[in-house]
């Protein structure tokens, strides 16, 4: 099982997705829950891609973190 940091933004008229860990791996979608669920896709595709490719799944190193202020 492999587990990716996910980044979901707000665009103009939709959101955007993308995993830090994997490059070129991108997803959108109208609503936050479509960009998540088309980005949970895409990083199928990729992983069983590289596999397939027989190159190295990259391990996860990124993480985020909310700080708060004022």
């Amino acid at each position: 099982m492999y587990r990716f940091l996910v980044v979901i933004e707000k665009a103009d008229g939709n959101y955007s997705a993308y995993s830090p860990d994997l490059p070129g791996c991108v997803a959108t979608g109208e609503t936050h829950e479509a960009a998540e669920k088309n980005m949970h896709e895409a990083i199928e595709m990729h992983v069983k891609g590289l596999l397939e490719d027989k190159i190295p799944v990259p391990k996860p190193h990124a993480f985020a973190e909310y700080v708060a202020v004022g």
